[in-house]
């Protein structure tokens, strides 16, 4: 069995909301760490979704659909993090004076906000 299942409606459901709500935390005290977390276990997810997959693929052959979905689901999670960290990173930048990491989506968070 895999390790997540994102198949189930509830995990993924489940999965989005934490991953909405570290977003948030992030957001409210503004400190990039809380998104870099989420961005950490989507990884990480999406490594041992990869794993199972490719590498153990005798063990976890009549699962190779549900892990193929579930990897669709750890890519959009990796995608909604970045964006994320990027995002709540320049508002610790600006709210700390310092250099952010990365001012390339300058242009995306002034149509954002």
């Amino acid at each position: 069995m895999p390790v997540i299942d994102m198949t189930q409606p509830f995990t993924a459901l489940l999965c989005l909301a934490c991953i909405v709500c570290a977003i948030f935390l992030g957001h409210e005290i503004k400190r990039a760490v809380i998104p870099a977390v989420a961005l950490v276990l989507s990884i990480g997810l999406l490594i041992t979704h990869t794993l199972q997959l490719f590498v153990f693929e005798d063990a976890y052959q009549i699962y190779s659909t549900v892990l193929s979905i579930s990897l669709i689901y750890d890519f959009a999670f990796v995608l909604v993090t970045y964006l994320a960290y990027l995002w709540v990173d320049d508002i610790e930048a600006k709210e700390r004076n310092k250099k952010s990491i990365s001012n390339s989506l300058d242009w995306f968070w002034g149509k954002v906000i």
